[in-house]
C-alpha cells in the first residue's frame, strides 16, 4: 500500500501510518486539496470547500497525535459530506436556491461524532436537490459527473459523495440513502457504500425527505474503511426519535474471518427476470454468486415478492412523507425549486390516508416475509444493485425526472435492513458494475465481513478511473 500514491491509500493504512509518525494530517489534507482543486473543475464533487478549516483542524490532529491523544480510528482522516448534513456556521444548501443562504446553527449528530473522533473536514457535497431531484442544470451548482467518465451520470442523490471517492478527492465521505441514494451512487462510481439499519446511524440535522426510509452511511474506498467509519457514527441518539438503543459491536473484529460455514441466499429471479436488466450485469451477478460459493459460503437461490411490491410501498411513502415535508415551501415559493424536485414532490398532495395505511401495513409485511423466508435460513443475502451501468448525462428526459427502474435498492429502505454495495467488475466500455449484501437487521458485522471477503478475492481496489490522471498538473498532454 505504501508503494501508492498517497490518494490511494485506505483509511486503515493511513490510520497506521499516522500512528507510527510516518504520515501527518497535514499531509493527507495537502494531498486532498491539490486533488481537489486539479480534478474538481471537471467532476464538479465539491459545492463548498473549507480549506482553511481542513487544515487547521489537520495541524490539531498532528498535535494531538504527537501527544499521544487519539481520538479513534478517524483521527487526522480527512471527510465530506452530502450537503444536507448541517454543520455549524456552514451554510446547507440541499443544493437549492431556496436554501443556498441557509446556514446551519449546530453540527448534525454525525458531525459531532466526526469532530470528537478527530476526523478533518474538507467540505460538501454536491446532491440533487433536497436528495430528490434529479441532476437539473438550472439550479445553483452543476451536477456532479462520474469520474470513470465525466459524460455520464453518477447515480442519485449522494452523487457528489460518490464522484468523490471514486476520484480520489477524500477516502471518505457521508451520503443519505432514502431509496438508494448511496448504494445507486457507489455502483454507478465503482465505490463502497453502507445503507446501515434503519436506526443505526442518527439522522438528527440532515435535512429529511422521508422519516420511514431515510438513512445516513459512508461511501468509501474498501469495505475495511466502511468498517471503520460506521464504527465512529454508530450509536443510539435519543434526540432522534428513529435512533435505535442497540449496542454498537467492533465492526472489525472477524472482519477476515472468511465465509465457511455461511449460508447466502441468491434470489435470481428477482433481477433476472426484469427488462432494466443488461446481459452484462446478469453475467456479472452470476459470477458473484459462484465467487461467494468459491470462497466457502452455502449460496442458495430463494424467491422474493415481486420488486414492485417494495418500489409501490416505498414511493408511496417517500412522496407522501416528502410533500408533508415541503408543503409549506411548495405553497409560498414553488417557481424556486428545481424542475424535477417540483414534478416529483408534488404528487404526494394527492395521496390519501388510506393509501398511506395500505403502504404502512405493507411495509410491515414485506419486513416480515423477509425475515420468515431469507433470514430465519441465512446469514445473508446478495442482491443486484444497478441492473445496468451508468446512463450518460444527455439521456435523462427533459419533461420528467429518471426513474428509479434499473435499480434494485428502495426494497431495504422498506425493510431497513443494512445493505452495502460493492463493485464487482466492468462493462465492455470501462464502466463500473456493482452489487448488494443485505443483512440481518443491526448485522452489519456480518454483510461487511461477506463484502470483504470478496474484496479480497477479487483485489478490485487497486484499479482507479483513468480519466482522473491526464486532469492532474504535469500529465503528458
Amino acid at each position: 500500500m505504501r508503494g501508492l500514491p498517497l490518494h490511494e491509500w485506505s483509511i486503515a493504512e493511513a490510520g497506521r501510518a499516522l500512528r507510527d509518525g510516518t504520515l501527518t494530517a497535514t499531509a493527507l489534507v495537502e494531498d486532498a486539496l491539490q486533488r481537489v482543486h486539479a480534478l474538481d473543475p471537471a467532476i464538479h464533487a465539491f459545492v463548498r470547500l473549507d480549506a482553511a478549516r481542513a487544515q487547521a483542524d489537520a495541524a490539531r490532529a498532528d498535535r494531538e497525535l504527537a501527544a499521544g491523544i487519539d481520538r479513534g480510528p478517524l483521527h487526522g482522516i480527512p471527510y465530506a459530506l452530502k450537503d444536507i448534513f448541517d454543520v455549524a456556521g456552514m451554510p446547507t444548501s440541499c443544493h437549492s436556491h431556496l436554501m443556498r443562504d441557509h446556514v446551519a446553527a449546530e453540527d448534525s449528530a454525525v458531525v459531532t461524532r466526526l469532530v470528537d473522533g478527530g476526523a478533518v473536514l474538507l467540505g460538501k457535497l454536491a446532491t440533487h436537490e433536497f436528495a430528490l431531484g434529479g441532476p437539473s442544470p438550472e439550479l445553483p451548482f452543476p451536477p456532479a459527473r462520474n469520474p470513470w467518465d465525466p459524460e455520464r451520470f453518477t447515480g442519485g442523490s449522494s452523487s457528489g459523495s460518490a464522484a468523490a471517492v471514486a476520484a480520489g478527492l477524500t477516502r471518505l465521505t457521508l451520503g443519505s440513502d432514502t431509496s438508494g441514494s448511496i448504494r445507486g451512487p457507489a455502483c454507478y462510481c465503482g465505490v463502497v457504500g453502507l445503507k446501515p439499519t434503519y436506526g443505526r446511524v442518527s439522522r438528527r440535522g440532515v435535512f429529511p425527505l422521508s422519516y420511514a426510509l431515510d438513512h445516513c452511511g459512508p461511501l468509501t474506498w474498501t469495505v475495511e474503511d466502511a468498517a471503520i467509519a460506521l464504527q465512529v457514527l454508530a450509536g443510539h441518539d435519543p434526540a432522534d426519535v428513529a435512533s435505535a438503543p442497540q449496542s454498537v459491536p467492533d465492526y472489525r473484529d472477524g472482519l477476515a474471518d472468511g465465509l465457511h460455514g455461511m449460508r447466502i441466499a441468491f434470489p435470481r429471479r428477482f433481477w433476472s427476470d426484469m427488462a432494466a436488466t443488461t446481459g452484462e450485469v446478469l453475467a456479472d451477478l452470476d459470477r458473484v454468486g459462484e465467487t461467494f460459493a468459491a470462497l466457502g459460503a452455502d449460496v442458495v437461490e430463494v424467491e422474493l415478492p415481486p420488486f414492485e411490491w417494495f418500489s409501490a410501498c416505498g414511493r408511496l411513502l417517500m412522496t407522501a412523507e416528502g410533500y408533508a415535508i415541503h408543503e409549506r415551501m411548495l405553497r409560498m415559493r414553488g417557481a424556486e425549486y428545481g424542475r424535477y424536485t417540483y414534478q416529483r414532490l408534488l404528487p404526494g398532495a394527492a395521496i390519501s390516508a388510506a393509501d398511506l395505511v395500505h403502504a404502512q401495513r405493507l411495509r410491515l409485511q414485506l419486513s416480515a416475509t423477509l425475515e420468515r423466508d431469507v433470514f430465519r435460513h441465512s446469514h445473508a443475502m446478495i442482491s443486484g444493485g444497478c441492473l445496468s451501468p451508468a446512463p450518460r448525462l444527455d439521456a435523462f428526459p427533459r419533461d420528467w425526472p429518471p426513474t428509479d427502474a434499473s435499480k434494485l435498492t428502495i426494497p431495504f429502505n422498506v425493510t431497513g435492513h443494512p445493505a452495502l454495495a460493492v463493485p464487482s467488475g466492468f462493462d465492455r466500455a470501462g464502466m463500473p458494475l456493482g452489487f448488494q449484501i443485505v443483512g440481518r437487521a443491526f448485522d452489519e458485522a456480518t454483510v461487511l465481513r461477506i463484502g470483504h471477503a470478496y474484496q479480497c478475492a477479487m483485489g478490485y481496489p487497486d484499479r482507479r478511473p483513468p480519466g482522473c490522471a491526464a486532469l492532474l498538473p504535469g500529465a503528458p498532454s
